[in-house]
């Protein structure tokens, strides 16, 4: 993966707009460890082959990022995202890395599910 580049990324997810597409998202802030520090709150979301379609989506911030996309009934929204690729299969893979490089938020796009 590599730091976001905004304009890269804003026209790959222009490309999946209007067509059924998978959707992978999941955050963490810390769960595999929070049994170091019992009184450390952990929370977490997961959700993998959400099949949609969106309107339109939009890469905001400076980094790091936000990318909002818009369905006919509601939204996706990620934050925190610092870095993404293309991979071998097409799909967007961005994902959000804290300051020792831990995975923090992941959202990925493909037209096909995931494995």
């Amino acid at each position: 993966m590599e730091p976001i580049i905004a304009s890269k990324v804003q026209h790959a997810i222009n490309t999946f707009s209007r067509q059924d597409v998978y959707i992978h998202m999941e955050t963490t802030n810390g769960a595999y460890a929070s049994h170091f520090n019992e009184s450390f709150f952990s929370a977490g979301a997961y959700i993998r082959n959400a099949k949609v379609q969106y309107e339109h989506g939009k890469i905001a911030g400076n980094g790091p990022f936000r990318v909002g996309l818009k369905l006919s009934i509601g939204w996706i929204y990620a934050e925190g995202l610092t870095h993404f690729e293309i991979d071998q299969d097409g799909r967007l893979l961005m994902a959000g890395h804290d300051h020792e490089g831990k995975l923090a938020v992941a959202l990925q796009i493909s037209s096909t599910p995931f494995e």
